[in-house]
């Protein structure tokens, strides 16, 4: 559904913006739609944060040699070690650590728990976690805009200047806010350019398919202090019975770049369409659908990264502009802003406790990513994945202590990042007790409600972090049980088998819920 005068609403985003621009600034109409989109879809985009089947090899997602654990405490409970053999995963290689949220308690389970592992996602706790310690649950992302030279008859002699901060969120409905505020200053030609400042982050360009080979996987998007709608296109597929053709329609607007307006309609199932519609996207600058579009899917909305990322953000910047009716003399082009000039207005995220909510809950990678490069940026004034471990070792060393983990990245879309179950129940004890707890705890999924964790089979109320690659499976969080005590689970699969022996996860959290 499209609203007139505005674009398709973007689904990622849960509100417009924390400034005027609010739903009941929008038609009745477009608002609604935009809700629906944003329940149908965020969860589509982020959990396609690492499906198993695109994870990389169980070679490359390595742990340290199993042995037993001095540390354990008591014996798995009988219906997870039934789960784990029928999955054929060895004993050794399931770690986890039982024990109450309060620090120095003796641990009502530990196994394997003092080993060091590839945690996938889980490693977002720390990030999270630690972003709240030092940023606060109020922090903001700004993105200032900035006019170079003077406006005579809605034209500007000169340049706009658009600085990103980092912002993890800057989806397409708040990059159409971004180009209406441009026009309120009375600017409808540019004559000059329009420059992307991204000298916030200093982040190496990266291959999207260096990790698993999946460059079109939004998951994989990589990091930019002025990232769009995380380099991804919606391509919404829209059946027209009439004209037995599904119509095609693409947010954000891309400038340069062509699409076909409709596809034929076929007479096929749906469990495959998208392989029906034979995408091409060998060419940047043409999106080609040599297939058709089964009419009994409905309508259909297809996340994708843009095939060529670098380019990404000059031309949904340029598309967005055009579409509004805006015209361009110059181009849109990477630079810094001058160090005169002061900005015009600037663009505010959601606050840290919100973003987090999304990063947790839908475990998504580069929003993750992004928060893990502001703490460094925040304190040296440039994010750099170099000195955000160095930040996030010494924020380790100074609440939580032990055993210090390896830090990456900052998501768990890593082959290095490794930290301990111990290491994790640890870090979850100090955030109970940290002032930001409730923050937190609302933004970890909640067994078989929502999340990363609405499937799950577990029966205990818990709000729990997941984690995913194709030899790791794993959860941690908070457990709540019958008797109304709460208790840090930590517990994590490492083996070629370990998404086969997920039920040993759901066993190991309704044991945990029944302990006195």
């Amino acid at each position: 559904m499209t609203c007139p005068h505005l674009p398709t609403l973007h689904p990622l985003t849960p509100r417009i913006s924390r400034g005027r621009w609010r739903f009941e600034h929008l038609p009745l109409a477009c608002a609604l739609a935009f809700a629906v989109a944003f329940a149908q879809l965020f969860t589509l985009i982020c959990a396609t944060a690492l499906p198993a089947h695109a994870a990389p090899s169980s070679k490359a997602v390595r742990t340290d040699p199993p042995k037993h654990s001095d540390g354990d405490v008591g014996q798995l409970p009988a219906e997870v070690l039934a789960a784990l053999q029928r999955a054929k995963v060895p004993n050794e290689n399931f770690h986890v650590m039982v024990v109450d949220t309060h620090t120095g308690s003796t641990p009502r389970l530990s196994h394997q728990a003092q080993v060091r592992v590839n945690p996938a996602s889980l490693m977002k706790l720390a990030t999270t976690t630690a972003a709240l310690d030092t940023l606060g649950p109020a922090f903001v992302w700004r993105t200032p805009v900035f006019v170079d030279g003077p406006v005579r008859d809605g034209v500007l002699q000169g340049n706009v200047y658009i600085k990103g901060s980092g912002d993890p969120r800057l989806v397409v409905e708040r990059l159409w806010l971004l180009m209406r505020r441009i026009q309120g200053l009375g600017i409808q030609k540019i004559q000059g350019d329009i420059v992307l400042d991204r000298s916030a982050f200093d982040v190496a360009v990266r291959d999207a398919a260096s990790f698993d080979g999946e460059p079109l996987r939004p998951y994989n998007a990589a990091p930019d202090a002025l990232l769009l709608n995380f380099k991804s296109l919606l391509i919404q597929f829209v059946p027209d019975r009439a004209a037995n053709v599904a119509r095609v329609q693409i947010e954000p607007p891309l400038a340069g770049v062509q699409f076909p307006a409709s596809v034929p309609l076929s007479a096929g199932d749906c469990s495959d369409y998208r392989s029906a519609l034979r995408a091409d996207w060998s060419d940047p600058a043409r999106i080609r659908f040599a297939g058709n579009f089964p009419a009994v899917c409905g309508e259909k909305m297809w996340p994708i990264a843009y095939a060529a990322p670098q380019q990404f953000a000059s031309r949904a910047v340029a598309g967005m502009w055009l579409q509004l009716g805006g015209q361009l003399s110059g181009q849109v082009r990477d630079g810094n802003v001058p160090a005169h000039l002061q900005p015009a207005f600037s663009v505010e995220s959601a606050s840290l406790a919100e973003t987090i909510r999304d990063i947790n809950k839908y475990s998504n990678n580069v929003m993750a990513q992004q928060l893990f490069l502001t703490l460094s940026q925040q304190q040296r004034g440039v994010g750099t994945f170099d000195a955000s471990r160095e930040v996030m070792q010494l924020w380790w060393r100074e609440r939580v202590g032990g055993d210090m983990p390896t830090f990456d990245n900052g998501s768990g879309l890593s082959r290095e990042e490794r930290i301990s179950a111990q290491a994790l129940a640890r870090l979850l004890q100090v955030a109970w007790a940290s002032p930001h707890m409730s923050e937190l705890m609302s933004s970890l999924p909640v067994t078989g409600l929502d999340g990363t964790m609405k499937r799950s089979k577990a029966q205990a109320i818990a709000h729990l972090k997941t984690g995913s690659l194709r030899d790791v499976a794993g959860v941690a969080g908070f457990v709540d049980t019958t008797s109304g005590k709460r208790w840090v689970v930590v517990a994590i699969l490492h083996h070629p088998n370990a998404n086969a022996a997920r039920p040993a996860l759901d066993a190991m959290i309704d044991w945990a819920g029944k302990q006195p």
